[in-house]
């Protein structure tokens, strides 16, 4: 965890949002969200680098890490976005720009859509456009509910979910065709990131459903603002890179740095910024 970053709530309908937030208060600002199963601590490390350039505020979504949980049942994308705009308009942060990874992408679409005086321009790292077959055993099995009980076993679910998740794609195929080839990141950085997942345990599972579940294509064709997407070398979702630029008007797409070095995520930045500035 960042000491330089701060973390704060803010008060919406449904309860309190979480966010980190870092950088100077003379940059433009720039609302980073994160993807499933976790909390804006997963991109602890991009914010670090971006708030170099811009002023990032990055909340935990409605239902994931430190947030109050959803009110709004099944849950959607767009009700995702529209607690995240609720909750910017709160802070009086009315108008940025807006980068999400993976889940944190499907909502920056919604919001674009919704309110695109807000949004002023959108990057998207890493966009999905599964078939519908694989699309299924996604929702049946990539986001199981986890219900605590007297054994604990939410605390071995809850770690195999995140540790399984960096060695195999999706998480649940532990085989030679499901290898990652990443291996396991730092020992401190599985336990922070299983810690986050325990806090919504009980709610995480409403978000990645909606992201899996979220018909995309047809609300990729209506975005109005300028749009960025990309994806790392790395990334489960690079070889749906082109195909899902070509769906967004005027869209732009590029290959961004490997998230867990610091030069790939300087990369990054340099990307974010040339195309958002």
């Amino acid at each position: 965890m960042n000491s330089n970053i701060s973390r704060g709530f803010v008060d919406i309908e449904e309860g309190q949002i979480h966010y980190r937030t870092y950088g100077s208060e003379n940059n433009p600002p720039l609302v980073m969200l994160h993807g499933s199963p976790l909390s804006s601590l997963a991109i602890e490390p991009l914010i670090e680098t971006m708030g170099k350039y811009f002023k990032i505020y990055a909340p935990d979504t409605i239902g994931n890490g430190d947030s109050c949980p959803q009110k709004n049942f099944p849950v959607t994308i767009k009700y995702l976005a529209d607690a995240m705009l609720r909750a910017m308009s709160r802070l009086n942060i009315n108008s940025f720009y807006l980068y999400g990874f993976h889940t944190g992408g499907n909502i920056g679409i919604e919001a674009a859509i919704e309110n695109p005086k807000m949004v002023k321009k959108l990057i998207i790292d890493g966009l999905g456009l599964y078939s519908d077959d694989y699309k299924k055993k996604l929702v049946d099995n990539q986001a199981p509910e986890i219900v605590p009980d007297l054994e604990g076993t939410q605390f071995l679910k809850a770690w195999h979910l995140v540790r399984d998740g960096k060695i195999f794609w999706p998480w649940w195929n532990r085989t030679n065709d499901g290898a990652r080839g990443l291996g396991l990141p730092d020992r401190i950085e599985l336990h922070n990131e299983v810690m986050e997942l325990l806090k919504s345990v009980t709610t995480y599972h409403h978000n990645y459903k909606a992201a899996l579940n979220y018909n995309k294509i047809p609300r990729l064709k209506l975005l109005k603002v300028p749009v960025l997407v990309m994806a790392s070398e790395n990334d489960i979702l690079l070889p749906y890179l082109e195909e899902a630029t070509k769906l967004i008007p005027g869209g732009q797409s590029a290959i961004c740095g490997d998230p867990k070095t610091k030069i790939g995520r300087e990369k990054t930045a340099e990307i974010c910024r040339e195309f958002l500035v």
